[in-house]
């Protein structure tokens, strides 16, 4: 028995690495875990929610270069929760046109679009530390910053704010998969072995979900439930599982009619064991294929109601979020603001629908 399931594993493996696009696309959902999980390590904006900014350096270019000033904080102490969580106390940084050192003070003028307009400010010098020496503020202090993909509306790091915004992505897949499948494969599983009233009273509640759309049930559960990061994971989650359910009680209705399930029974083996130990492990190949789908719909649910202002609320970097705040700078000359989460979330998408494609073709024992 263990041979033919080793067989079989390996049959699906071998289908699943010679579908160069699958391969491609679980390699990519492995990288963007990685950065999800070292978002801050990796993110040049290290604060909590990557929520740094000044609107003096709004809507900027990719690529885009600016002198920064940097006055450091008396409480910045760095600590491992950083790398995982961010800082939460961080530096003051200024962007500067040009600056001046004498003895005891430094004197900056402030960046803005138009130099004629830069307002001159002096600190003293005792502010980067009691042991700092006047020439020694430019080089330790004063340093050229460069953006990546430009700055948002507000000046923020928009590769910052689309590293650490991968999380909140990533997250609601897990999260809502797990619940779709807890409830789901419950009620599924107890619906396709009990049959009778039991089964009849699943597929009623089953069916009355389905025929509500799963943005509007989402809304509802999510207004029900308060706005916050958690609800929206929640209730994602369940509006998910009814596929799950449908799928596992087709399954169960065909395997419990099998000889093995007939032996456990004459054996006088608990319904309950008979489901979770014998039944439910020879039915999870298209429970798999159907939690890769559901994993990309969860990402596009939680996008739309991020859009609707209903998702993860600021300062919470999300991308269906940063396409809400910048989708009107689509027409004002400055799409990529929009377009990067866009198109981060299309590829995080269709990677999961092709790795659950040739899931779908290599458990699928049935073509060999």
């Amino acid at each position: 028995m263990d041979k033919t399931n080793h067989s079989l594993t390996g049959l699906a493996l071998q289908k699943f690495k010679k579908n160069f696009w699958s391969v491609l696309s679980f390699v990519f959902i492995v990288i963007l875990l990685f950065i999800s999980i070292f978002a801050y390590v990796l993110a040049p904006d290290k604060t909590v929610n990557a929520n740094w900014g000044d609107l003096s350096i709004h809507s900027k270019s990719p690529g885009f270069t600016v002198t920064m000033l940097t006055i450091p904080s008396k409480e910045d102490e760095g600590s491992i929760s950083d790398y995982f969580i961010g800082k939460h106390t961080a530096s003051e940084k200024i962007p500067i046109l040009k600056y001046s050192v004498t003895k005891d003070s430094l004197t900056y003028y402030e960046y803005t679009d138009e130099s004629s307009f830069a307002v001159a400010k002096t600190i003293p010098l005792s502010v980067f530390g009691k042991d700092v020496k006047a020439e020694k503020v430019g080089d330790e202090f004063v340093k050229e910053q460069k953006f990546i993909l430009g700055t948002d509306s507000q000046g923020r790091d928009l590769l910052s704010r689309l590293i650490v915004g991968s999380r909140v992505s990533i997250a609601i897949g897990f999260v809502a998969v797990f619940i779709s499948l807890v409830v789901g494969i419950f009620f599924g599983a107890i619906a396709g072995y009990y049959g009778g009233k039991v089964d009849a009273f699943v597929m009623w509640l089953v069916n009355i979900i389905w025929s509500i759309p799963t943005l509007l049930l989402v809304i509802a559960i999510t207004l029900a439930l308060g706005k916050g990061f958690w609800q929206v994971f929640v209730a994602v989650g369940l509006t998910m599982w009814v596929e799950v359910a449908r799928v596992v009680r087709g399954q169960v209705m065909s395997l419990k009619q099998t000889q093995f399930v007939t032996a456990a029974r004459a054996l006088g083996y608990k319904n309950s064991r008979i489901i979770f130990n014998h039944i439910l492990p020879n039915s999870m190949a298209p429970v798999i294929v159907i939690s890769a789908a559901n994993f990309a719909s969860a990402i596009l649910v939680e996008s739309g109601l991020s859009f609707l202002g209903l998702g993860a609320q600021p300062p919470v970097p999300s991308w269906g979020g940063m396409i809400k705040d910048h989708y009107n700078y689509i027409i004002l000359g400055k799409p990529y603001l929009a377009m990067a989460p866009g198109i981060a979330m299309l590829l995080l998408v269709l990677a999961f629908m092709m790795v659950g494609n040739a899931l779908r073709d290599a458990l699928d024992v049935k073509s060999e």
